[in-house]
């Protein structure tokens, strides 16, 4: 517990004994002080009720006071204070000396409100817990001694030494050493990740093996760490439709409860009195109105509402699922179509040269002169190109380096024009090129205008990429579909072996985006939503424009995480169908908090009118319906079994 809530806990606990106390004495001891002093004994025993008043309720006297002040007058500090003084009043009026009910209806407002902040807190503890993957300091190696250092200060491109046990605090390429890292903080997978020299790591791993030297890529406040924090930080700052429903809700309800109180203490006594000829009976009609404001008090919706979203955030965030706001979550759960990018989503992005055909050079000088000419980019297949190549890349041999978005590039090696690209490059320089019909990725290579053969290129598919797909089709999404820029035999191999409802192949980035335009066009008004999930920088508008956009976290390119509503960290497609669950999962706790909070309180509003619920029923109506809803919503963060 907090040191504020041991506080409350204090004061609960103090109220409570006091109280059962002025229970426990005889009423003749009071008599007795009556008879030696008049109203000594009265005095005495309103003074006693009254500390323990104090005790337990100064606080939400002195809130109420504050909001009046401030010209916020209606909350549920103001209607506890009006409901346990006036209760205070009519017992005073009434020379019935029973204050238990004021300071009882104090008393478990309060314990329901302690309750809620251990709630709270205890969510936020899981989350923190959870995402205690800040570094408090990075080695770097100095005079040949390691010295501890701020990870603000390092620079990019700084040598750092990650020692067995310790955190990675800045992602990097690791230049020396092997080990094995738990990602368990980042993934919520307890499945170990084996890094050598050259592969590249996150911050926010714990190195469990060996020493790794670890040449840093980027800046501590642009590493995988920072961003993570940042955005479970900010998410509730996101706010949910359901949210801004219960925000405005409790703006109009709290007033008109109140004006309809002070109306139920008026209204019938004056009609009965001026109207019927009776007895105004003024007692009775206050203490309706006082049991109808305790009833009234909004604290469950306005408390479990944005507490189910926070516990859902933090729920996917254990299963290393980001969710950047509850409007995100909310709109997730809306979601039954998904549109995959391929490479990098469906398939590992890890590219290998399976076959060179027609090639009319030697085929080591066609993959030498492919390689050379893709030296300048970072593509996987590029990538795969240079790996092939398998020699130190010489820079100074490649000229006038041009690339065709979504086609290929144009470059001058060694004095000769090299063309490296898909069909359309061919086409686009008039170059008559040889069809292939493997499936794979298929590269064409002109040479001075003259084509020189293609090399097949070929990508494998994740894992979980087909389980990925049933669990979506489980999770009711009723359509999924595939858009990459590769062939169409390459594109119609995944999408038959994954079993997709659609795909698109051979499209530049800016035709990802007319797709989805196209497929948010025919999707009719109020059936669902679309979801994009993608990972490189030319996702990146395909994810803004999507009604929600998927990256992938782990080895995802920065501008795909930046555009994106969801990050998944392990980059496992598997987790889409889980993020889809738990929202659903999340927003079905949401609505049975409305529908039982406004229920309950809308039946006992009724009851306490016609006289039926007294101040205890009250008590529950307020508190008890607020702690059965806490408790509902601690639910969202349980996912396991998802």
């Amino acid at each position: 517990m907090t040191k504020r809530q041991r506080r409350m806990m204090g004061r609960i606990l103090a109220s409570s004994l006091l109280l059962l106390v002025l229970q426990l004495i005889p009423e003749s001891i009071f008599d007795a002080g009556d008879s030696l002093v008049p109203g000594l004994g009265w005095a005495l025993q309103l003074a006693l009720y009254l500390a323990d008043y104090g005790i337990i309720g100064y606080d939400i006297l002195r809130k109420a006071w504050k909001g009046i002040r401030n010209h916020q007058v209606f909350d549920e500090c103001f209607l506890m204070a009006v409901a346990t003084v006036g209760a205070f009043a009519l017992a005073l009026l009434q020379r019935s000396s029973d204050y238990t009910e004021a300071i009882a209806v104090m008393l478990f407002y309060q314990v329901g409100e302690w309750f809620q902040s251990y709630a709270v807190g205890k969510s936020r503890r899981n989350i923190s817990d959870l995402m205690d993957i800040r570094p408090d300091y990075a080695n770097v190696e100095r005079d040949g001694a390691l010295e501890q250092v701020d990870p603000d200060t390092v620079a990019v491109g700084t040598v750092i030494v990650v020692q067995p046990g310790e955190k990675i605090p800045i992602d990097g390429t690791v230049t020396d050493g092997s080990s094995t890292l738990n990602t368990a903080a980042l993934t919520g997978e307890s499945l170990p990740r084996e890094v050598a020299a050259g592969d590249a790591v996150i911050s926010g791993c714990i190195n469990m093996t060996g020493v790794l030297k670890i040449q840093t890529t980027k800046e501590f406040g642009e590493s995988t760490v920072s961003k993570i924090l940042d955005l479970v930080e900010n998410a509730s700052s996101r706010k949910s439709k359901s949210e801004h429903f219960i925000s405005k809700f409790a703006r109009v309800y709290t007033p008109v409860v109140c004006y309809a109180a002070l109306a139920l203490a008026v209204v019938p006594p004056l009609v009965r009195m001026l109207g019927l000829g009776l007895p105004a009976d003024w007692g009775t009609w206050v203490y309706r109105a006082l049991t109808f404001l305790v009833i009234s008090c909004p604290c469950a919706l306005v408390i479990s509402i944005p507490l189910s979203f926070f516990a859902g955030i933090g729920g996917a965030s254990k299963a290393g699922i980001l969710i950047k706001g509850s409007n995100y979550l909310e709109t997730l759960a809306q979601t039954n179509i998904v549109v995959f990018d391929k490479t990098g989503t469906l398939t590992q992005g890890v590219f290998e040269v399976d076959a060179i055909h027609h090639s009319s050079l030697d085929r080591a000088r066609l993959l030498e002169y492919a390689a050379l000419a893709e030296s300048a980019s970072s593509h996987p297949i590029s990538k795969s190109l240079q790996r092939a190549y398998g020699k130190e890349i010489d820079r100074s041999r490649v000229e006038k380096i041009r690339e065709r978005s979504g086609n290929g590039v144009l470059a001058t090696v060694d004095g000769v024009d090299v063309a490296v690209g898909n069909d359309r490059l061919m086409a686009d320089l008039g170059i008559a090129y040889i069809p292939c019909r493997s499936a794979g990725t298929i590269v064409h290579v002109a040479i001075d205008g003259a084509y020189a053969g293609h090399i097949v290129i070929s990508d494998i598919i994740k894992p979980h990429s087909r389980q990925a797909i049933q669990a979506l089709k489980a999770a009711g999404v009723r359509k999924t579909v595939m858009l990459t820029g590769d062939s169409a035999s390459a594109a119609n191999q995944v999408s038959s072996e994954l079993g997709l409802d659609q795909v698109y192949s051979q499209l530049l980035p800016a035709d990802k985006v007319e797709k989805v335009e196209q497929l948010l066009a025919h999707k009719a008004p109020g059936t669902g939503k679309l979801a994009f999930v993608g990972d490189g920088i030319n996702d990146a508008p395909v994810l803004g424009r999507a009604d929600i956009g998927i990256a992938m976290g782990a080895m995802g390119s920065d501008a795909a995480i930046e555009a994106a509503d969801v990050v998944l960290m392990d980059d496992d497609p598997l987790k889409i169908a889980k993020a889809i669950k738990l929202s659903k999962k999340c927003m079905r706790i949401v609505y049975q908090n409305i529908v039982f909070a406004i229920g309950v309180k809308g039946l006992c509003l009724v009851l306490g009118a016609l006289g039926i619920a007294n101040m205890w029923l009250a008590i529950f109506a307020d508190v008890g319906v607020m702690i059965l809803a806490v408790l509902n919503a601690i639910r969202a963060l349980f996912v396991r079994k998802l």
